[in-house]
C-alpha cells in the first residue's frame, strides 16, 4: 500500500505554469505506473500523463501533449507535473494516482487531488 499526497495547485493566468507534485509515502518499487489524471466539473475524469518508475518511460494526453511534461525524483519518491502554456480548459482538479504493474492495470491508488484554476 503507497499513499500519494499532491501539491502546488492554485491559480495562475492563461500563459501561466505551475509544477505540481505527487509524494509518495513509500518508495514505488520499480514495477509501479505513476500516472496523473484530471476532473473539471461536469466532465469525467481523464488521463493526462505516466510515467514508469523504473525507465522513465512517459506518456501523455493529446491535449498536454508539447506543454506538460512529467517526471520522477527516485530519491524524493516523488513524481512531477510541470504544467506550462496553461490554458483555462486546463482548470480541474488534478490527482496523482500509481498501479503495479506486476498485478494488473488498473489504478489503485489515488491522490485526494489538487485544483488547478487558469484564468482567462
Amino acid at each position: 500500500q503507497v499513499q500519494l499526497v499532491e501539491s502546488g495547485g492554485g491559480l495562475v493566468q492563461a500563459g501561466g505554469s505551475l509544477r505540481l507534485s505527487c509524494a509518495a509515502s513509500k518508495r514505488p518499487f520499480s514495477s509501479y505506473v505513476m500516472g496523473w489524471f484530471r476532473q473539471a466539473p461536469g466532465k469525467e475524469r481523464e488521463f493526462v500523463a505516466h510515467i514508469t518508475w523504473r525507465a522513465g518511460s512517459t506518456s501523455y494526453a493529446d491535449s498536454v501533449k508539447g506543454r506538460f511534461t512529467i517526471s520522477r525524483d527516485n530519491a524524493k519518491n516523488t513524481v512531477y507535473l510541470q504544467m506550462n502554456s496553461l490554458k483555462p480548459e486546463d482548470t480541474a482538479v488534478y490527482y496523482c494516482a500509481a498501479y503495479d504493474s506486476n498485478t494488473g492495470y488498473r489504478y489503485d491508488y489515488w491522490g485526494q487531488g489538487t485544483q488547478v484554476t487558469v484564468s482567462s
